[in-house]
C-alpha cells in the first residue's frame, strides 16, 4: 500500500488540466497522481495520454458526481491517505508533506486541507475553504477568512494549525479508512456541500478535522459551477436543509429546523431581488426536492452511528453577526 494518492475528478475538463496539472505532478514529490474521469466528452483523456501517459487513469462511462466519483474511485486506490483535489487548483512547493507528517502523528485525525488562497488574486483566501469551515447554530457555513461573500486579504492572520468543523473538498486530505467507515461522501448530494456533511459525520464517530496553514494552494473557483448559476444556488440550498436533517441533534433539530426553512423563504426574495428570478425559484425548486428526499434521509439518520457529538461548532447565529451586529469577519464572530 502506498502512503498517499493524489486524486483529482475531472469531468470536460481538459483546459484545467492543461494549466493545473503540471503543477500538481512537479510538486507532487512522487506520489502517485490519478485523474477520475466522470464520462468526460471532451479530449480529456486523449490529453492525458499524450501528454500525461505515467499517470494513473480511472476512468467511467458516465457521470457520477463529484460524491458518486470519488466513492467509486475510492475502492479502487490503494493508498492510506487520498487527496480529494479539484483540477482547478494549482498547488505549491512541499504542500504535501506538512499535512502528511500531521496526519501520521495523529490517527484519530480523519480529514485535513491546507490554507486556499484564490488563483486571480493570490493575496487573498478563496471562498470555498479559505483557512477552514465552521458551522453555526443553524448550520450555516462560514471559514477562517471569508464569512458569506466578504473575502478577507491573507496577512498570516490565520497560521495556526487548528480543529476546524469542516475541511473544503477543494483540496481534501482524507485517512482513507475513516472515509470508508463514515460511508463516503453522501452521493445524494452529487456536488456542493458534500465534504461538510463528511466531516460531520467524522467528528460524530470520534475523528477530527483540521486545517494546516502551513500547506498552500490556490483555487480558481467556480471550475464545476459558476456562483452565477442557479444550478448552484439550488444544490446549496438543498443540501444545506439534508446536512442538517441527517447530522444535528435531535433535541436540536424540532426547534432549528423551523427557523432554518423561515430564513431560507426570506432569502427566496433576496436572491431574487439580488440575483435574479431564476435563483428564487431555485431556492423554491431545492425546498420541494429536499422535503420529498425526508424519508430517505431519516433512513441514513437511523443507520448513521453517533459515538461522540463534540466539535468545534460555533454556537451562535452567523447571519445575525453578520448582516445586524456587522461583524464581517472570522475574528470579530469567533476570536
Amino acid at each position: 500500500m502506498s502512503k498517499i494518492a493524489v486524486a483529482l475528478l475531472n469531468f470536460n475538463g481538459k483546459t484545467h488540466l492543461e494549466n493545473y496539472l503540471p503543477s500538481v505532478v512537479q510538486f507532487s514529490n512522487d506520489h502517485e497522481v490519478i485523474v477520475i474521469d466522470n464520462g468526460s466528452t471532451d479530449d480529456s483523456i486523449e490529453f492525458l495520454q499524450s501528454h500525461f501517459p505515467y499517470i494513473r487513469v480511472i476512468a467511467y462511462a458516465k457521470n457520477y458526481g463529484f460524491c458518486g466519483g470519488y466513492n467509486k474511485a475510492l475502492q479502487e486506490i490503494d493508498s492510506e491517505f487520498v487527496v480529494l483535489l479539484n483540477t482547478d487548483v494549482q498547488v505549491s512547493k512541499g504542500w504535501i508533506e506538512p499535512i502528511l507528517k500531521l496526519m501520521e502523528s495523529d490517527e484519530s485525525l480523519a480529514a485535513v486541507q491546507p490554507k486556499i488562497l484564490d488563483l486571480k488574486r493570490k493575496t487573498h483566501f478563496e471562498y470555498a475553504g479559505a483557512a477552514g469551515g465552521y458551522l453555526d447554530i443553524l448550520g450555516y457555513p462560514f471559514c477562517r477568512g471569508r464569512v458569506f461573500h466578504t473575502i478577507e486579504k491573507d496577512i498570516q492572520q490565520y497560521q495556526e494549525t487548528q480543529d476546524v468543523f469542516w475541511a473544503s473538498g477543494a483540496s481534501l486530505f482524507v485517512r482513507k479508512s475513516a472515509y470508508l467507515e463514515a460511508g463516503g461522501l453522501d452521493e445524494d448530494f452529487f456536488a456542493h456541500m458534500e465534504e461538510i456533511d463528511l466531516c460531520w459525520r467524522f467528528w460524530n464517530l470520534g475523528y477530527k478535522v483540521k486545517v494546516c496553514p502551513e500547506s498552500v494552494i490556490y483555487h480558481l473557483g467556480g471550475g464545476t459551477l459558476d456562483k452565477s448559476s442557479p444550478k448552484k444556488t439550488y444544490l446549496n440550498f438543498r443540501n444545506g436543509l439534508t446536512i442538517l436533517l441527517k447530522n444535528e441533534d435531535r433535541s436540536d433539530l424540532f426547534w432549528k429546523f423551523p427557523i432554518r426553512l423561515a430564513l431560507d423563504w426570506l432569502a427566496i426574495i433576496q436572491f431574487t431581488i439580488l440575483s435574479g428570478l431564476p435563483h428564487g425559484l431555485a431556492i423554491i425548486r431545492a425546498h420541494f426536492d429536499f422535503m420529498r428526499s425526508i424519508p430517505r434521509q431519516l433512513k441514513k439518520r437511523k443507520s448513521s452511528i453517533r459515538i461522540s457529538q463534540s466539535n468545534p461548532r460555533y454556537g451562535g447565529l452567523v447571519i445575525w453577526d453578520y448582516f445586524i451586529r456587522q461583524k464581517k469577519t472570522y475574528r470579530k464572530i469567533k476570536p
